[in-house]
């Protein structure tokens, strides 16, 4: 029997609680080890001090690999655990479930950021709870001395990763959108790929378990916007009781949802100018990035790690086979994501 992995991680963090859904869904065992306890502090350091950190534990009981990033965290389950996979077994299907997964990585996390760190209600629970998440009993005075740091910190990069008033309309219009399309999907469908969850319903969760639960005025939006996607948000968390028989369960491509594919307009509008944008700006060795977006200038400071996840989406494409990368054509026709590659 495997011994259990380590995932570091902070219940207020959109990475972790993706990773911990994945996991409980697809019922391996892990421990739920919370980031700057001494639990979490005595075990090895990634490379990059980001959560959530997923550590893989010896026959001996010692945690001696950790690794971070969720969407490879995620196959590298794939690779380790059969069964309960959240990989869709067409590889059409499955490339479309990969790239909205980036979506919500990538452009639904500015929402996130945003509703956290803009508004002041959002600001204040944030800067008191998040220092607290390590340990409880913190002293009074560290505590307010976390909560300024956390606060003046994050506050400080909001022009950094897009929140701005400038492209605050922008990130809400696109916030607002994504519930409708989430509650139209939910009228009929339980998930988006199939009757089991897939990457992108994870990735959409992490995100939207900040948005819909956590921050004061994101949480009021979705309440209004959709109820539906709200309770959603909450019953994925935790999917470990849902009934899975092998492979079954996933839409083909010639069957996925009319509502999922309408994410993917979403993701043209948005996400995929917002890549394109990033990318030139390395090319052109120009630190902040400009696009236009739903006849909007918006604009940020350049990030590497998007640099390289259109990279690796552009592989995945690039690897499909002739006539499933033609399928995949077809499907991105007119969606707005088809200029990722062209």
């Amino acid at each position: 029997m495997s011994r259990p992995l380590k995932l570091i991680g902070n219940a207020g963090s959109p990475y972790s609680r993706k990773m911990r859904a994945v996991l409980r869904y697809r019922r391996i065992p892990f421990e739920w080890v919370r980031q700057n306890s001494a639990e979490a502090m005595a075990l090895p350091k990634p490379k990059v001090p980001v959560i959530p950190v997923l550590g893989f534990v010896d026959e001996n009981g010692e945690c001696t690999e950790v690794m971070t990033d969720s969407s490879p965290q995620i196959m590298r389950l794939e690779e380790m655990h059969t069964g309960r996979s959240v990989v869709p077994t067409d590889p059409v299907v499955a490339f479309i479930d990969y790239l909205i997964e980036d979506f919500a990585d990538e452009w639904t996390t500015k929402m996130m950021y945003h509703y956290r760190w803009y508004y002041d209600g959002a600001i204040d629970k944030a800067g008191r709870l998040l220092p607290l998440h390590a340990a409880v009993t913190v002293p009074d005075e560290q505590w307010h001395s976390m909560t300024d740091w956390v606060t003046e910190r994050q506050i400080s990069r909001r022009a950094l990763v897009g929140s701005t008033e400038q492209n605050r309309p922008i990130i809400e219009d696109s916030y607002v959108r994504l519930l409708h399309l989430l509650d139209a999907h939910l009228t009929e469908h339980d998930y988006l790929f199939g009757t089991r969850p897939s990457r992108a319903d994870f990735g959409l969760v992490g995100q939207l378990s900040q948005l819909t639960w956590w921050d004061p005025e994101a949480v009021a939006v979705a309440v209004r916007e959709s109820s539906r996607t709200v309770v959603w948000t909450e019953h994925t968390d935790d999917l470990s009781g849902l009934s899975v028989d092998g492979d079954a369960g996933w839409c083909d491509r010639d069957s996925i949802p009319s509502t999922t594919l309408a994410l993917l307009h979403e993701a043209g509008r948005t996400y995929a100018p917002f890549m394109l944008a990033n990318n030139e700006a390395f090319d052109s060795d120009t630190e902040m990035l400009t696009c236009t977006i739903d006849g909007a200038t918006y604009s940020q400071g350049r990030f590497g790690y998007q640099r390289k996840c259109l990279a690796w989406i552009r592989e995945e494409y690039a690897a499909l086979a002739d006539a499933d990368r033609s399928a995949v054509d077809e499907l991105l026709r007119g969606t707005g994501c088809e200029q990722l590659f062209l």
